[in-house]
């Protein structure tokens, strides 16, 4: 339920695809399983989620804080996901709210719960001739897991012990954390 930006940059070279300057582009962000074993049974993973949460989404913009999302649009097929249309040449923030948690994809054991990642993928898309935003322009993703407030002050505590323990060559394969 936190909010947390997304802000989409127009990254193009000078001159790079001309046909959108001054236009609008739509982007979706979706929130999908990271693990290969879970994307392969992701529909019956979500429709499982659905059923012991009826009425709830995954994920949700907060329009409030965002800025420069025009013609926001959530399907109720796809609870995982949320669109909208954004001009690259303005500032805009996509604030976005997701409403799971990592450990409820995961076994039931006894004792901690490791938690599944997801990740967070925003595919941009211009438009055709015909009007619709079928045309792909641009995919971006980053891996995150979501726990309740007191786990993930536990998981980073246990995390940054883990690391301490490695030594200065074996941290160099980790990408720095944010």
């Amino acid at each position: 339920g936190q909010s947390y930006e997304i802000r989409m940059l127009d990254n193009r070279k000078a001159g790079d695809m001309p046909e959108i300057n001054g236009k609008l582009v739509k982007s979706i962000i979706r929130v999908v399983f990271h693990d290969r074993r879970l994307q392969y049974t992701e529909h019956q993973q979500l429709e499982g989620w659905k059923w012991n949460r009826p009425g709830d989404r995954l994920l949700d913009l907060d329009i409030p804080m965002s800025v420069g999302v025009i013609d926001i649009k959530t399907n109720p097929s796809q609870l995982n996901a949320v669109e909208f249309l954004w001009d690259p040449t303005k500032c805009t923030s996509a604030f976005i709210q997701v409403h799971c948690i990592s450990t409820e994809f995961t076994p039931r054991k006894h004792g901690g719960e490791k938690g599944v990642p997801f990740r967070i993928q925003v595919d941009t898309f211009k438009q055709t001739e015909n009007g619709e935003y079928t045309d792909h322009l641009h995919s971006a993703s980053c891996q995150i897991k979501v726990f309740k407030p007191k786990g993930a002050d536990r998981k980073q505590k246990t995390d940054r012990e883990k690391m301490e323990k490695r030594t200065a060559h074996e941290k160099e394969k980790y990408q720095p954390s944010y």
